[in-house]
This record gives structure tokens, sequence and C-alpha cells, in this order.
């Protein structure tokens, strides 16, 4: 966006939000978990359906790229920056409700939080969830999952937007479920609430369960140094992180990205990485693990600018 769109936007944004939900000229690295990347022209923080709908029927309208985002923990944006609007939902659009074995959640909510909820109540089934990073959203979007749980066990309705502004609601058979991708992923649909079907359970054994799977993430992950998660799908037949350490690649290097030697699945940010060196680091992988074993490694990771 050029000084006058941003003028214009900034005008509109000041209509739909208050002064502390619009940031201008926003380093993204201080939004995504691997904490690389340029800046973005605008970010807005709304606290509503009602805003979330103004603010992309607006961009919409004047032709203004934009993009949601939630924790920013499954991104990685471009050192070129972002030349469009960042939606961010995240804390200001965070409410959850519990009825019965029923929780509703909006997107910007924590998994986490969700899930040590979800334990209070002695609710059983998101104990899979305590420790990944991102938003509800976010999580819904991918079909987060780890240990053989994954959002799609849980979800069995969403309220989403989609790019004309309108709200749709999805029962579990619309929502296409399947390993890391949904409905709502191919649709480019915006998640705005999501409800979730738990179990009735022992609240000391979902605990007991939660610690477990939280201790065996702190053995085998990376969780000191600033990554995206898993960087790659799991390849049919085959897991990542094996391909890439049998390439030879653990603990290879660009500039301040790393390959992970606790977990070659990973890249981290040893400090100094920039998106760059991110995006290379990747690349490379990919190759090097074509060249050794046939398999095509697929990013689970999304990439935004450039």
């Amino acid at each position: 966006m050029n000084d006058d769109m941003i003028i214009d936007v900034l005008k509109e944004m000041s209509r739909i939000l208050k002064d502390e939900q619009i940031l201008l000229d926003v380093p993204m690295k201080e939004h995504t978990s691997m904490r690389v990347g340029g800046k973005a022209n605008m970010l807005v923080l709304p606290s509503s359906v009602a805003e979330i709908r103004e603010i992309i029927k607006y961009l919409c309208k004047i032709n203004i790229p934009y993009f949601v985002i939630g924790n920013g923990t499954n991104l990685i944006v471009h050192d070129s920056g972002y030349d469009g609007v960042i939606i961010k939902l995240s804390d200001n659009f965070s409410s959850v409700t519990v009825n019965e074995n029923i929780i509703t959640a909006k997107s910007g909510a924590s998994i986490v939080s969700v899930s040590n909820l979800a334990c209070h109540n002695s609710l059983s089934g998101l104990e899979f969830a305590a420790g990944i990073p991102g938003t509800v959203g976010g999580s819904v979007v991918m079909n987060a999952g780890a240990y053989d749980g994954e959002m799609k066990d849980v979800v069995f309705e969403t309220t989403c937007m989609d790019n004309t502004a309108s709200v749709v609601r999805l029962c579990f058979e619309e929502l296409q479920f399947d390993y890391r991708t949904s409905k709502m992923q191919k649709d480019n649909l915006v998640v705005l609430e999501v409800k979730m079907m738990l179990r009735e359970g022992s609240r000391d054994e979902i605990k007991n369960k939660m610690k477990e799977l939280n201790k065996r993430r702190r053995e085998k992950q990376p969780l000191n140094f600033p990554s995206s998660g898993s960087i790659f799908k799991r390849p049919a037949g085959y897991y990542a992180g094996k391909l890439i350490e049998e390439a030879g690649l653990k603990g290879y290097k660009i500039g301040g990205a790393q390959v992970s030697d606790k977990h070659c699945g990973f890249i981290i940010n040893t400090g100094t990485a920039s998106a760059t060196d991110v995006i290379e680091l990747i690349e490379l992988v990919k190759k090097r693990v074509f060249e050794a074993s046939g398999v095509m490694l697929q990013q689970e990771v999304k990439i935004l600018g450039g």
C-alpha cells in the first residue's frame, strides 16, 4: 500500500476500531513464534464478529490484501514484509464457555487454555492439545494434532466468515477434515467460533495424561528455541524427521536457522535467524530429502509475503 492508501485505510479502521486495536508498520517477528519476518503495513485486533465483518467488507471493497492470524505459530513472513493488513484474532477474541460436555470457544482462544479448562471441568478429549501453542481457530483450520489426537476428534461445528463477510455455520460433515487440512483452509474461511464435544472423565486421570504428554514434548522437541513446530507434514508411510536425519541434515544451519538436532522435523531460530534463512533451509531440506529418498516433503508452515 502507498502512503495515501494507508491513510485511507487507517481512517476507516479508526471508525471501526479503537486506537489501541490498530498498529502500523508492525514487525511480524513480534507476532510469529519463529520470531522472524519483516513489517506489515497494518495489524488490527478486532474484538467482535461485527468488527471482523466490517474490516473484511471494507478491505475486499477496495481490494486491499488481508491475512488472518491467531498466534502466528504456523506462519513465516518474508523479510520483505506483508503489503496489506494483518487481522489478528487472539486475546481480544477469546471467550470460552462450558455447557455440560460442550465447550464453545471464540477462535482467538488459546487451545492450551481450552484444554486446561476442559481438565478443570473433568472433560476428556483435548489432552493431546495441552502443549499445542496456537489458537483454537488456527488449530481447527489445520486440523492440528499430536499423540494420536486431532481437532477433528472433538469439533462438531464451526461458525466462519467467507471473503464476502457472510457468516456461515458448518456441521462436522461439512468441515472436510483431513490430515493437517480442512474446508476452512481449502476455502480460505475465517473461523469465528468452534464447538467441541468432549467426554466426562476423571479430572486426575486427565491431568496426569496432560502432564505425561507435555513431559514427552519437553524430552523430544526443542521447546527452548523459537520455532513454528513441525515444519513438514508427515509423508504417507514415513516420518519427516527421520527422512531429514537420514539425509544427513541433523543440526544443519543456514545463517541463524537450524534443523534441530533434538527433533529433525523442527527448524529453530538459534537467535539470529532471518526469514530468508528459514525459507532457504526449508527449500534445501526438501531438495536433499528428495535426492536421498525420493520423497518430496510438503511444508505444514505457511509462508506469507515475498
